[in-house]
């Protein structure tokens, strides 16, 4: 007979628990599908409804409630770079397999609500990196905040390019496994300032010519949704409207190439008249926008005030051309000794080139900060 109303027992409260939409909640799946995102920087809904991340740092939020949530996301190359912030605190870079079918996962120290902030930290020469969908408990996608916008454009420094060598040695696996484009120096001053951002960057670029090729430049493929000159699709500028703009090119122009290739001398006067034509382009996506031009922290001696001399006369002649503009504004990096990989700025570097041009910013955008986190 006990034995009888133990069973009984047991089977009830299996009944009362089966029947708890709390206890069948905690288990619930939802899923947040791409075209719900808001993303911030160059992307697109492809034909499968996918969101393609394409530029560098270019970036989605979303909200989820215990202890993890899963991203289905895959790229076209063999693999390519995401990473994140949890909580508004930044993790790691999750590397994003051409063929994989299992989803990534993000995991939280503990219950409750949590947010996300997936950036892209590859640029849009690497292929976008393209998400499906994101399962978890209790998902939304978050807004973009209200803030001014900054457009970075500029070149591998920008990138944040071979950057971060903490998960592969420099001069090891490809080009794009020491990326971190949220370690760069646009999105640090960004974040320290409070303001949008989005990086225009890709690696090699230059004004009238590359590091080791006549082209396609910044100016001709500027337009171009992936900055690849033989994609016809257009990128829609209508999409932002940035307080400033700031250009970063001339590191290339002035570079020797590999010394392997035969390369002319730095021609001025064709730079010059490139990089004004460009920042008429410029005007013409974003007539009332701020133009600032910087310089190059990676160039010395002779060659750094050849720049100087020469982002003086592009400010020189802009002005001219746009009396009742707002005047270009110009910034002259301090010289650095860069501790990446190929002698290009580490993430160290790059936080040191965000609070040099911190108040040079701030003044431009006319904003009060506190004290910056520069992580």
């Amino acid at each position: 007979m006990n034995n009888f109303f133990y069973s009984l027992l047991i089977g009830f409260s299996s009944l009362v628990l089966g029947s708890d939409p709390t206890h069948r909640a905690t288990k619930k799946t939802d899923t947040l599908p791409a075209t719900a995102l808001q993303p911030y920087g160059r992307s697109l809904i492809n034909n499968q409804q996918q969101l393609e991340l394409i530029s560098s740092a270019a970036h989605v939020g979303f909200s989820f409630e215990g202890t993890e949530c899963q991203l289905f996301v895959h790229t076209n190359q063999d693999h390519n770079y995401l990473q994140y912030e949890l909580d508004g605190v930044y993790q790691k870079r999750l590397k994003v397999l051409g063929a994989s079918q299992a989803p990534l996962v993000i995991m939280a120290p503990r219950g409750g609500k949590h947010t996300v902030r997936l950036y892209k930290a590859t640029e849009a020469h690497t292929g976008p990196i393209a998400i499906e969908k994101i399962t978890g408990r209790k998902l939304k996608a978050l807004p973009n905040a209200k803030a001014p916008l900054i457009e970075f454009i500029g070149n591998s420094i920008t990138c944040g390019a071979a950057a971060d060598p903490s998960e592969v040695a420099c001069g090891t696996g490809v080009y794009h496994d020491q990326h971190n484009a949220y370690m760069a120096y646009g999105p640090r001053l960004a974040r320290a300032l409070k303001t949008n951002f989005v990086l225009s960057s890709v690696s090699g670029i230059g004004m009238y010519r590359n590091w080791n090729s006549d082209g396609p430049t910044m100016p001709q493929v500027y337009e171009k949704i992936d900055f690849q000159q033989q994609n016809a699709q257009l990128w829609n500028f209508a999409s932002y409207s940035p307080q400033v703009v700031s250009i970063a090119l001339g590191t290339n122009d002035l570079s020797n190439g590999d010394g392997k290739k035969q390369r002319l001398p730095f021609d001025s006067a064709s730079y010059v008249a490139t990089y004004v034509g460009f920042v008429k382009l410029v005007k013409s996506k974003y007539p009332k926008t701020q133009i600032a031009l910087l310089s190059s922290p990676m160039i010395n001696g002779k060659n750094r005030t050849l720049l100087q001399n020469c982002l003086t006369a592009v400010k020189q002649q802009t002005d001219a051309g746009y009396p009742t503009d707002k005047p270009v504004a110009v910034y002259f990096f301090q010289p650095m000794q860069a501790h990446g990989c190929s002698g290009h700025p580490s993430v160290e570097d790059h936080a040191i080139l965000a609070k040099e041009i911190e108040p040079f910013f701030q003044k431009l955008l006319q904003v009060k900060t506190e004290p910056a986190r520069l992580p």
